[in-house]
């Protein structure tokens, strides 16, 4: 039994509410059960100093924590002076997802930038903050449509990521931090529309995981992102 009480292939409550930052041209606050992740995108007129001039653009993130996000206060990066490699690798995983799916060269030269904010963490804050960000994204495209600054299709697809793991023997999706602190093996997995794969980082945590399990924590992914993604559709629609 899962600490949920939820069955193996069942996600959390997913929601995504558009339009949540009056001054984004595009927003969505993603909640994944008890994570909550607040999501901006924003369109600038400039680019990387090593970009400009080749007639694209580009999309890129960054990802930061709350203080009282979890259990106990964390410290904000700035008084520390520098990012953890934790919030490094998620923002260029969320950046990197992103790109896969966006025609840079229809975009024009410019930049548009996703701030993903966790408000509150609960596991699976980068799977929240992609599937999240799909939808900022979107929203930011369509801004420019609305002004007659695009033409052509920018995405050409949709994103988004999903947990699993193997807990208590079961490979089950969406994993909470009850469930992903106790795992025997996590995953995350990132995923097109159309099932294609962008990204997999799986890890046993205990004991080496075999071809078999990783093919059932695949298969409750590839399910899992799909319900993500008509979710994602509906709330752009």
């Amino acid at each position: 039994m899962r600490p949920s009480r939820r069955a193996p292939d069942e996600l959390r409550p997913v929601t995504l509410e558009r339009g949540v930052v009056k001054y984004a041209e595009g927003s969505c606050l993603v909640k994944f059960g008890d994570t909550h992740v607040l999501v901006t995108a924003t369109l600038e007129d400039r680019l990387p100093p090593w970009l400009k001039g080749q007639g694209r653009g580009w999309v890129t993130a960054e990802y930061g924590m709350l203080p009282r996000a979890t259990s106990e206060r964390t410290r904000r990066e700035a008084s520390a002076g520098k990012q953890s490699g934790r919030t490094v690798e998620i923002q260029r995983l969320i950046g990197r997802s992103l790109r896969t799916i966006v025609d840079l060269e229809a975009l024009g030269e410019r930049q548009i930038t996703v701030d993903c904010d966790v408000l509150q963490a609960d596991g699976g804050t980068r799977t929240a903050s992609i599937t999240g960000a799909w939808v900022a994204l979107a929203d930011c495209i369509n801004w420019m449509k609305a002004r007659n600054m695009i033409k052509a299709n920018v995405m050409r697809d949709n994103v988004a990521a999903i947990s699993c793991g193997i807990y208590n023997g079961t490979p089950v999706l969406d994993l909470d931090y009850a469930e992903d602190s106790e795992a025997q093996t996590d995953a995350n997995f990132v995923m097109t529309g159309d099932g294609r794969i962008i990204e997999v980082q799986g890890t046993a945590e205990r004991e080496p995981f075999t071809q078999d399990e990783f093919l059932a924590l695949m298969a409750l992914a590839q399910k899992g992102i799909a319900r993500l993604v008509d979710l994602q559709k509906l709330a752009v629609a």
